[in-house]
């Protein structure tokens, strides 16, 4: 079920950017991103209240998915987006790999999880497999004011991101329905996305295109609801920080399909990358099969 789990998000994670690629246009990007979520969570609660498998929430913990949502699903989009404006889209993958190292320091500071050696091990490897795979974008960018706010914001959204992971093992080990609490907090984010979109002035157009409300469609019921549902089970199931290490195999896929349909080229520090993310993988979830000690006694 764990590797399921994984699968699911890993690759479902690594095709969201076809779509958000598809989306670019006529309509402001964080237009797209309230539109997703409010897309997402209405149908998570339609389906939730049909099949009567909607739980009702104590105000407080309403509260706390009011939090997972603003941090999950408004701050952590908002600030990678505007983030794309400054840094490379390479940087932002980088940053966001973080969410690793995040989730580890944040399940130590609520939940007093263990560091463990092959967490670090794992880390370390997986975020130098994206520097090299990265390298180019990395060294395009420089370092400047405009670069160092880019940096800021991705940051600010990967500890989001992490603070949201937090608040759904807290939901999970509570007992709370890991899909109720999806729904709301989507909601709750679409929400805060709504009230940005309001502040800055931006009009709420929709693009009618087929391009555009597929992929719509495939990002709040594919991407959210399958994608984060599935995330935040594996957060519950084996923790936090190895869960992260999706964060470090998705762009692996987005770099695979970029290969097949844009010629996107493999150079040797790409090739390093790939192979340091893989054997960070491997150090995280291997366990060696434990051999049998031979029976021993007498005879005769």
């Amino acid at each position: 079920m764990n590797l399921t789990l994984y699968l699911l998000t890993v690759l479902i994670w690594g095709t969201t950017w076809v779509a958000i690629a598809f989306q670019l246009g006529e309509v402001p990007v964080t237009v797209s991103i309230f539109y997703r979520f409010a897309l997402a969570a209405l149908t998570l609660l339609l389906v939730l209240a049909l099949c009567r498998r909607l739980h009702r929430l104590a105000w407080r913990d309403h509260l706390l998915c009011a939090l997972q949502g603003l941090c999950v699903f408004c701050l952590n989009f908002y600030c990678f987006y505007t983030a794309t404006g400054h840094i490379s889209s390479g940087l932002n993958a980088v940053v966001f790999s973080m969410a690793v190292l995040f989730n580890a320091l944040n399940g130590v500071l609520f939940f007093r999880q263990p560091i463990t050696r092959r967490l670090l091990a794992a880390g370390a490897l997986g975020g130098l497999g994206m520097l090299c795979l990265f390298w180019p974008d990395i060294h395009r960018d420089g370092f400047n004011p405009g670069v160092l706010l880019g940096l800021g914001l991705a940051l600010l959204g990967t500890y989001g991101f992490s603070l949201g992971n937090m608040l759904s093992l807290r939901h999970q080990r509570r007992g709370l329905d890991l899909l109720s609490t999806n729904a709301y907090a989507m909601g709750y984010g679409a929400l805060a996305m709504l009230l940005i979109v309001l502040a800055s002035g931006q009009p709420l157009v929709l693009d009618s295109s087929p391009r555009y409300l597929g992929a719509l469609f495939y990002l709040a019921i594919i991407g959210s609801v399958v994608g984060f549902g599935a995330y935040f089970a594996l957060v519950g199931r084996i923790g936090p920080g190895p869960a992260a290490y999706t964060t470090l195999l998705f762009p692996l896929v987005a770099l695979g399909l970029s290969t097949l349909f844009e010629g996107y080229r493999w150079t040797a520090p790409a090739f390093a990358g790939l192979g340091l993310i893989l054997a960070g993988n491997l150090v995280m979830f291997w366990r060696p099969r434990r051999r049998l000690a031979p029976a021993t006694g007498t005879t005769g």
